[in-house]
């Protein structure tokens, strides 16, 4: 069972809030940033927190709303426009150097994952900060080139053919750029999920048989790259 608490950090000298889980067992050494979807840091985002330390890993969820936490779909899109790229990658910057400090944690061996707005961030973080060993974005936005070019850590980018945000051409652009680059990324589609198909909060989008298998894979995946 994972041990977990909430935990502050700074970020250029301003508490902020993540949530720490860690093996009972003490784990491996491997430790993973979950990063939140626009809802914010809520208790389901926790829950995969909690997830991770019990495959093995120490799990850090950053709170990239200072607090807030919304069920509406307005209200989140709100926030997710009010948060700027460069403001939520300092703050999971913040989250890295927090983690690799954590027991249980070998600072070389730090992945990141994360969620729609949460998956934008997990692969732009991983383009930007060389601490991260692997990153598996799960539905998010694709970063511009230049940082594609920059990208260090090897990807699994988990994706659904029915999403209409993250569209199966934009997922095609990045295994595109991936390539171009010479970088290491396999892109994953998902055929009949939708957007948010991992999130088992919300019924009308769940898709549990591509969940289980994008949970298996991503698992083996950062057991392998970290």
């Amino acid at each position: 069972m994972a041990l977990a608490d909430t935990i502050t950090f700074e970020v250029h000298g301003t508490p902020t809030a993540g949530y720490l889980a860690s093996p009972e067992t003490g784990g491996t050494g491997q430790a993973v940033v979950v990063v939140h979807e626009w809802w914010g840091l809520n208790e389901h985002t926790r829950d995969i927190a909690r997830r991770w330390a019990d495959a093995g890993f120490v799990a850090l969820a950053p709170d990239l709303y200072r607090g807030v936490v919304t069920t509406d779909p307005a209200e989140a899109s709100k926030l997710m426009h009010g948060l700027s790229a460069e403001d939520g990658v300092e703050t999971l910057d913040a989250a890295v150097l927090r983690l690799a400090e954590a027991p249980g944690v070998d600072p070389d061996r730090i992945g990141v994952t994360g969620y729609c707005m949460g998956g934008s961030f997990a692969l732009l973080l991983a383009c930007r900060n060389r601490t991260i060993k692997a990153a598996a974005p799960f539905y998010g936005d694709i970063p511009d080139d230049p940082d594609i070019a920059m990208l260090t850590a090897p990807v699994l980018f988990i994706g659904a053919s029915l999403d209409g945000w993250i569209t199966v051409e934009k997922m095609n652009g990045l295994r595109e750029a991936l390539a171009r680059h010479g970088k290491s990324g396999e892109v994953k589609i998902y055929e009949g999920a939708d957007h948010a198909f991992f999130n088992d909060t919300r019924p009308a989008v769940y898709n549990a048989e591509a969940a289980t298998d994008a949970w298996q894979r991503v698992t083996d995946f950062f057991r392998t790259a970290l």
